[in-house]
């Protein structure tokens, strides 16, 4: 990489310049199938590093505790305005820090210390944020948790329901962390009203299939919608909550004073070109091709003797359980790194290892899509799966060596957004 990408943090610090830059080449020339990550765009990249860096703003548009607001209240105004007409909402707030922050922040708004939660358990593809124990909204909170059907991998509403009539949470969020299927965000909304629960829907890992008409919208369905804004959304490292207009107060109550100070306003600025970018056509066929890709991966694993939790995926997301290759999940996320494929090791259901060495990875199709990967090319990711896994096995560092240059020559032919190489 050229120095003259970052003149200036070259010139001032050459060995953090030269990581940035190492990382810049390692994006570009791996295949990154972690559903979490993919690639902002050099206009959201651009916006998330000006001058609005420099300015302090507690408060919101209109009523802020510092003067000299006038431009970033425009910036706020108009992510929010924009995040209201891309989800159909009532009202949004930019301003949460980051996923767990804003999930905070709904505890804040509606629920008090002790009182009883309920989320989707973290080993059946729940987030730690939704009251599981060792975050602090299972110390703070009763969490209790829901799960998935054994055999299938698939919520099983029926008992959803009958654990919230039984428990009658204050809170009850829907969506994960590692949720290969649709969520049927109608089917929650009943069981919430029946037990008189607020309903979260957690969309961090779905919100562009959402934005793009790929994954059915919990608009109308649910009182709050909570999201960050990169992974399938393509923006920065920030997050959003959306909800009704009559938990309006309580949500930016909530955010702040509740629990931060200033926003980080450079992030506003590229939330709103993410959100804007997410509102054209090409975003639309964008997120109907990562659910393509992730179908025509799922079919090529199978075909490959992959067992896959649930069988498949409807979304950006496969999980594998690799029992039957008989790798760990860690091992295989190793090696499967050291061949230029970047996955993350992952718990499946029911799994009998610890979750620091569980028997799953989890990887997702938003990166490679973004890169211009199509159909035609998840039988070759596949092929590379099964032969890393399988050099895994036989620790065969020589076959994990030829699957990286493979993997190297055709990200090659398809430039990472916003890494235009020199």
């Amino acid at each position: 990489m050229s120095a003259s990408r970052h003149p200036a943090l070259s010139a001032t610090d050459p060995e953090l310049a030269s990581f940035v830059a190492a990382e810049e080449t390692l994006q570009a020339e791996t295949l990154r199938l972690i559903p979490s990550e993919n690639y902002v765009s050099a206009a959201v990249l651009e916006a998330s590093g000006t001058v609005l860096q420099n300015k302090y703003s507690e408060g919101y548009p209109g009523r802020r505790y510092y003067e000299g607001q006038q431009n970033i209240d425009r910036v706020e105004a108009l992510a929010v305005e924009r995040a209201k007409g891309l989800f159909g909402v009532e009202h949004a707030n930019v301003q949460p820090y980051s996923g767990s922050p804003a999930n905070l922040a709904v505890y804040l708004a509606f629920a008090k210390p002790g009182d009883t939660v309920m989320g989707m358990a973290l080993p059946m593809g729940g987030h730690l944020t939704h009251g599981w124990g060792v975050s602090a909204t299972g110390s703070w909170f009763r969490g209790v948790q829901y799960g998935v059907r054994p055999g299938t991998g698939l919520i099983d509403y029926d008992a959803v329901r009958d654990q919230a009539l039984a428990e009658r949470p204050k809170i009850i969020f829907c969506g994960g962390t590692a949720l290969p299927r649709t969520i049927d965000f109608a089917a929650f909304a009943s069981i919430a009203e029946e037990a008189g629960s607020v309903l979260v829907a957690d969309v961090a890992h779905i919100a562009g299939l959402i934005a793009g008409g790929a994954h059915p919208s919990p608009a109308g369905h649910v009182d709050v919608i909570s999201t960050t804004t990169h992974k399938t959304l393509r923006g920065p490292r920030g997050a959003m909550l959306m909800c009704r207009e009559e938990h309006a107060k309580a949500i930016d109550k909530a955010v702040f004073p509740g629990l931060q100070g200033g926003p980080h306003n450079q992030t506003t600025a590229g939330i709103a070109v993410a959100l804007h970018e997410a509102a054209q056509p090409a975003f639309v066929s964008y997120a109907h091709a990562v659910v393509a890709n992730a179908k025509a991966l799922a079919q090529a694993l199978l075909e490959r003797g992959f067992d896959l939790v649930s069988g498949g995926t409807d979304n950006h997301l496969i999980l594998i359980d690799l029992t039957g290759k008989d790798v760990p999940g860690k091992v295989a996320a190793k090696a499967l790194d050291r061949a230029g494929i970047v996955v993350n090791y992952n718990t499946v259901p029911f799994d009998t290892r610890k979750p620091f060495d569980p028997s799953g990875i989890r990887i997702g199709t938003p990166s490679l899509t973004s890169r211009g990967l199509s159909t035609e090319h998840m039988p070759q990711v596949a092929d590379w799966i099964a032969r890393a896994v399988d050099a895994a096995a036989k620790a065969d560092e020589s076959a994990l060596a030829v699957v990286r240059a493979e993997v190297t020559a055709l990200m090659s032919a398809f430039p990472a957004p916003g890494l235009p190489l020199s």
